[in-house]
């Protein structure tokens, strides 16, 4: 029978690395409001958060750098949503495809590979910049083989993940890593502010990447095999991908996550106006701009011990989506720089709590066998929006200013969320139970037709 979240798992059953002392505390924890370490204690976790965290800073001082390039290179919000368009097709091609192949080898394999090629997009970028190309379609180019990688990338990460550390502290780990990656968004764009604006700034950037990235690569090699387990596993193919997408179908609490993070991302997203918003608004400041949702995601992470006892996740998903979308809205009525960014990091408080819901429905939902194809649709949902996001933006922008692209979209998203969430009701009453944190259990309102 394949390891599904109904299924319980015992101490025997806790992956090896797990540490004795850490065994006898699963379920005592901790139980503040303070950010859960627990998971931590698992070496193989820790130095997958490590690399990543460091990966975290240097990509986005690469997303940062990118459209703030684009936007010099052109002076158009639109050419800086392109950006966004060009990792698109790849995203979806990948993400599906590459959750696949997830599901039939070995995922560290698959993971360091994929990393692999990201860090070779990222010197490509470097070459481009010291060789002062000034090229957009290369650009848009790099991005997309860029988005391809990540994509395969993050579909054997979020399969992993669940592996390497004990079912309890799945949602800790999630929210961990969410943190950890958001600290890398805060730090990221501030450094790319300070090195964009040195002489061959773009060079300093970009090189600067591909340094912090290879730390990654060192933690990705120090992985254990990780094969795919259950007697659902793929034999690869377009049908697998199928499979994975008829699962989703037939799971409203998951097909309802998804809808509401596109929602979210796709209308609610102003990043592709930052560039434009701190020369015509503000006065400067993008790196601020940048920086300040994740800002208010590493807040929120802080003081995440709760996020583990919440058990109607359905609903906490919904208002954290409201709530982030709502707080969006706002920003973009405001014409002080830091009021903006106070706004926007109480959006990126909301998103953290959004995100780790997110992830431990998928995780914990689905068996391990189908977890790498379900992780591939993740991911195609949670990076692909933002891309579909920005062409939005930059679109609306053009053509009827900042204000219509960045408030009216917004609220509009607000009124889509919350009817959604009420029209579906399995999602709205998708409860977990209290004796298995994070776990999917089959409680009658949640699967209710």
């Amino acid at each position: 029978m394949p390891e599904t979240s109904h299924t319980p798992r015992t101490p025997r059953d806790l992956p090896p690395a797990v540490p004795p002392t850490l065994r006898t505390r699963l379920t005592s924890g901790l139980r503040g409001g303070a950010l859960d370490t627990r998971p931590l204690a698992v070496p193989v976790f820790r130095r997958l958060v490590i690399g990543q965290g460091a990966a975290f800073v240097g990509t986005m001082v690469t997303g940062v750098t990118i459209p703030v390039q684009v936007y010099a290179l052109t002076r158009s919000s639109l050419a800086v949503g392109l950006t966004g368009l060009a990792g698109l097709v790849p995203l979806v091609v990948f993400g599906l495809y590459g959750g696949a192949i997830a599901d039939r080898f070995d995922r560290r394999t698959l993971y360091l590979a994929s990393a692999s090629v990201t860090w070779a997009v990222t010197l490509a970028l470097l070459f481009q910049a010291l060789a002062d190309l000034r090229s957009v379609p290369l650009i848009l180019a790099l991005v997309a083989v860029q988005a391809g990688a990540f994509a395969v990338s993050s579909a054997a990460r979020g399969a992993i993940i669940p592996r390497i550390v004990p079912a309890p502290l799945i949602p800790a780990a999630n929210t961990l890593y969410f943190t950890v990656g958001n600290v890398g968004q805060v730090a990221g764009p501030l450094v790319a502010g300070v090195l964009i604006s040195l002489p061959n700034g773009y060079c300093w950037a970009y090189g600067a990447d591909a340094v912090l990235f290879s730390l990654l690569l060192y933690s990705a090699f120090r992985l254990p095999s990780v094969m795919p387990t259950g007697s659902g596993a793929v034999v690869g193919g377009l049908r697998s991908v199928f499979d994975g997408l008829r699962f989703i179908a037939a799971a409203p609490v998951l097909w309802m996550s998804f809808a509401v993070d596109i929602a979210a991302m796709t209308l609610a997203m102003p990043t592709a106006l930052f560039p434009a918003a701190a020369q015509l608004r503000y006065g400067g400041g993008v790196g601020l701009l940048y920086s300040a949702i994740a800002i208010g995601s590493v807040a929120a992470g802080l003081f995440s011990g709760w996020i583990g006892r919440v058990r109607r996740q359905g609903r906490a998903l919904a208002v954290a989506v409201t709530a982030w979308a709502a707080a969006i809205a706002l920003a973009g009525t405001v014409h002080q720089l830091l009021a903006a960014a106070v706004l926007l990091a109480a959006a990126g408080a909301a998103d953290l709590v959004s995100s780790v819901y997110r992830q431990t429905i998928l995780q914990t939902y689905a068996p391990d066998a189908m977890r790498g194809r379900l992780q591939g649709v993740f991911t195609v949902v949670v990076a692909g929006g933002p891309r579909l996001g920005d062409l939005r933006a930059g679109a609306m922008a053009s053509a009827t200013g900042l204000g219509v692209a960045w408030t009216g979209s917004a609220l509009l998203c607000m009124v889509v969320v919350i009817a959604g969430a009420l029209l579906v009701r399995p999602f709205w009453r998708y409860t977990v139970t209290p004796a298995q944190p994070g776990s999917a259990a089959r409680p009658e309102a949640a699967h209710q037709p």
